[in-house]
């Protein structure tokens, strides 16, 4: 984790502000531990009372959170951005499906091209390391690790964009996509054809990443995006023809 030595005259103010500051950023997310307290004061270079002050200043905050036995981790700051009422309705209609793809890729495209212009050397090889993983579970036939790393590569690029209300807003939302709130994304991967093409987009994400394109960058996401919106259009029209028509076989053999 990247804390840093602190001077003496800050103390425990000056460690409340890194914290908080690695919590904003996303480099210590939701339910993720702290090291232990000498680990930790050695690492800021502060003793350990003035850590303690610091920590019970964030828990009294609600940003962390005591775990009996366990120690010291982040609380869950995120929590939903939806009640559990919206969240249901977002199950049962098609349009909020299809709303969500669409503003994912109006934000994801937007992040892409900002971390292709203003990521760093480190975000950039976290995505390419994360795509090179997604190459390696490709060649698997359980889907289950790439679907897996392909919310993990999303999530790379947005927190490459650097913009931290876009950061905890999008990771809230992938929370319930993993959840499959929204749509089974692991059924989209069991496909081998949707697989290939998908690693394919992927792929040209990265490349533009890594070149700094920034314009190829959001094409290759909007595209990816716009794909896996007809690809769920046309599931969603095929489900209702099969509704169809065994409706209409129980109805004749009632005749």
């Amino acid at each position: 984790m990247p804390f840093e030595k602190i001077p003496s005259e800050k103390l425990s103010q000056a460690v409340v502000r890194q914290i908080e500051s690695l919590i904003l950023n996303g480099v210590l997310r939701p339910g993720e531990r702290l090291p232990a307290e000498r680990d930790l004061s050695e690492r800021l270079g502060v003793s350990r009372p003035s850590l303690r002050e610091a920590v019970a200043e964030l828990q009294d905050r609600g940003l962390l959170a005591a775990r009996a036995g366990a120690g010291i981790y982040v609380a869950d700051v995120l929590g939903s951005a939806f009640s559990p009422a919206l969240v249901g309705l977002f199950r049962s209609h098609d349009q909020a499906v299809f709303d969500y793809v669409a503003f994912r890729r109006d934000m994801e495209g937007l992040a892409a091209e900002r971390a292709a212009r203003d990521g760093s050397e480190t975000d950039l090889k976290v995505i390419d390391a994360i795509f090179r993983k997604m190459e390696a579970a490709h060649a698997k036939r359980d889907p289950s690790d790439e679907a897996a790393l392909d919310a993990d590569f999303h999530m790379a690029i947005i927190e490459a964009s650097h913009n931290v209300i876009m950061l905890h807003m999008m990771r809230s939302m992938y929370d319930l996509l993993k959840e499959g709130v929204f749509y089974n994304r692991q059924a989209m991967f069991r496909q081998r054809t949707t697989r290939d093409q998908l690693l394919d987009q992927h792929r040209a994400i990265n490349t533009a990443i890594q070149a700094r394109d920034a314009a190829a960058a959001r094409a290759a996401v909007e595209a990816h995006l716009n794909y896996v919106l007809s690809s769920l259009t046309d599931a969603r029209q095929s489900e209702r023809h099969e509704a169809v028509a065994r409706q209409r076989l129980e109805h004749e053999a009632e005749r």
